[in-house]
């Protein structure tokens, strides 16, 4: 009969709503300007351990020579877990990043200051990158 090792691996794909490329501010100009993540920041490195755990029970089960549909669900689980996270990261960019953008070109006059137009537009196309890799 097939065992279960760790049937607690999808409770977390709902607890919070991916990879992100390097932020283009400078050291100085992140720190007055935290990302969209930060309030969630301990939420998200609590998640990615518990990922992090469930992958090692992956490989314990291949070591341990488990039943494959159980290996097969636990790739599931993960690769869930890091779909959710993945989406939550998204959505703090959007609401954070993007709209900050959005937000501060809008207070702006674009035809003296086309440079905070140029940022809505970057952060729009890195954010439709982002999707794309998701997506993949």
């Amino acid at each position: 009969m097939p065992t279960h090792a760790a049937s607690n691996l999808t409770d977390e794909s709902t607890t919070l709503s991916t990879q992100a490329t390097p932020h283009p501010l400078p050291q100085d100009d992140a720190k007055t300007h935290p990302h969209g993540y930060a309030a969630d920041k301990g939420a998200y490195v609590r998640r990615l351990k518990r990922i992090e755990g469930q992958v090692r029970g992956i490989a314990r089960m291949i070591d341990e020579d488990k039943y494959c549909i159980d290996i097969l669900t636990q790739v599931a689980a993960v690769n869930s877990a890091m779909h959710a996270l993945s989406l939550g990261l998204l959505e703090s960019h959007l609401t954070h990043c993007v709209a900050d953008a959005a937000r501060e070109a809008a207070s702006t006059d674009s035809t003296s200051d086309p440079t905070s137009t140029d940022t809505v537009d970057a952060k729009i196309q890195e954010a439709t990158q982002a999707i794309g890799r998701l997506l993949r």
